[in-house]
């Protein structure tokens, strides 16, 4: 999916008051203390509740793997001001089994989280703004793709901001939270990314209608 400048682990994303870099095994603490609070994982698929003593050391190896191999894109999201405060992870990747037909499997993923403490202040956006960029001028991605649980308005705001637009709802899996759960599916192209940077309005191209039927939520 990657190539070049971000299968090298000095890869950094810098933006007014963030910088995205790769994981490293000193933010272990760090990612089991924020990502553990029961209000950030329980609107992800993937992050356990509790959070296992000594799991963000797999997750944080598997993402250098995964990065290294340009299979996706993994990033520790930072404090500028701070650089050794982390505030949270973004990342791109396969997009999940079932959250698109088969010519779109290959529009990575978006996924985020942030800690508590740092919500409400536009860093999710400032955050996914900076990797939809960085899908877009480092891979041949078409779109990118996302899913937010319906219940989650503050992510899918963010999505929102940073261009994405819906285009149906559905059942997704989230292992972690043991079932199904409606979600809000969205996705912003390349032209309408294009647009965007142009400061043009993006009207959601026709092409990101092309995806499975809407399922109620």
């Amino acid at each position: 999916m990657f190539t070049r400048e971000t299968i090298d682990d000095g890869f950094v994303i810098e933006t007014e008051r963030l910088l995205l870099r790769w994981p490293r095994l000193a933010d272990g603490a760090a990612i089991e203390r924020l990502a553990g609070d029961r209000a950030v994982a329980e609107m992800t698929a993937l992050i356990p509740h509790p959070y296992p003593s000594g799991a963000a050391a797999a997750f944080i190896l598997a993402a250098r793997l995964a990065n290294a191999g340009g299979a996706g894109l993994t990033l520790a999201i930072i404090n500028r001001r701070k650089p050794r405060e982390l505030l949270g992870a973004i990342a791109l990747h396969e997009t999940p089994s079932g959250a698109a037909v088969a010519e779109q499997l290959a529009e990575p993923f978006l996924g985020f989280w942030l800690g508590s403490d740092h919500w409400g202040r536009g860093l999710a956006t400032e955050a996914a703004r900076a990797m939809v960029a960085a899908a877009f001028e480092h891979a041949d991605a078409p779109a990118v793709t996302a899913e937010a649980r319906s219940s989650n308005g503050a992510s899918r705001h963010v999505l929102e901001k940073a261009g994405f637009r819906t285009y149906g709802t559905a059942l997704s899996l989230f292992p972690a939270r043991g079932g199904l759960f409606p979600v809000h599916r969205m996705r912003l192209t390349r032209k309408g990314w294009l647009a965007l940077r142009r400061g043009q309005a993006d009207e959601a191209p026709k092409d990101a209608l092309r995806v499975q039927p809407e399922m109620a939520g």
